[in-house]
C-alpha cells in the first residue's frame, strides 16, 4: 500500500530517546514527517535513539527546529493540533486533512500551558480513565496518526 498523506509530526522537547526512535520507524510506515522542536533530553548519536528506529531513519524526513515558532512562520497555512491531558477536546472529534502538523509534548511534563491554550480548540486529547497520568507518548503518536489516516484515506 502507498500512503499518499503527509502528516507531521512535531516533538516538542522530547526527553526519552526510545519514544522517539519509535516515532521514527512510525513515521516511516506512514509517510509522515518528523520535526524535532527546542532542547533534546538526548543526543541524536544515542545509541538507545538508532536502536529504537531500527533501518528506518533514512526513510524518514526529520527536520530540527529550535523553536515551534518557526513551524508557524514556515507553514502559516496549516493546521497545528496540540496533544494534551488538560482538555476535553476528544482527537476523535477533529477532522483532519493532509498536512496537519501533531504536536507532542515532552514525556514529563507535556506541552507548556502558554502554548496549548493560545491555539483553543486545536488542543486536543486522548481519552483515558480518570486519575492516569498519560500515555506513552509513542503511544500516544501512534493513535492520533492513524486516525488521521483513517479519515483522510477512508
Amino acid at each position: 500500500m502507498k500512503i499518499d498523506t503527509k502528516l507531521n509530526i512535531v516533538l516538542y522537547e522530547p526527553e526519552i530517546p526510545q519514544n522517539t526512535g519509535n516515532i521514527v520507524r512510525l513515521a516511516a510506515c506512514t509517510n509522515c514527517d518528523v520535526y524535532l522542536v527546542g532542547k533534546l533530553g538526548f543526543s541524536i548519536d544515542s545509541r538507545h535513539l538508532k536502536r529504537a528506529g531500527l533501518d528506518y531513519w533514512d526513510d524518514v524526513n526529520i527536520r530540527r527546529i529550535d523553536k515551534i515558532e518557526d513551524l508557524w512562520a514556515e507553514f502559516p497555512d496549516r493546521d497545528f493540533y496540540y496533544l494534551t491531558t488538560k482538555t476535553k477536546n476528544y482527537y476523535t472529534n477533529v477532522k483532519f486533512k493532509d498536512g496537519d502538523f501533531l504536536v507532542f509534548g515532552p514525556e514529563s511534563r507535556g506541552i507548556p500551558e502558554d502554548l496549548l491554550f493560545s491555539k483553543g480548540e486545536h488542543s486536543i486529547t486522548i481519552p483515558m480513565q480518570d486519575g492516569q497520568r498519560s500515555l506513552n507518548l509513542s503511544n500516544s503518536v501512534a493513535i492520533v496518526v492513524y486516525e488521521a489516516l483513517r479519515q483522510i484515506c477512508g
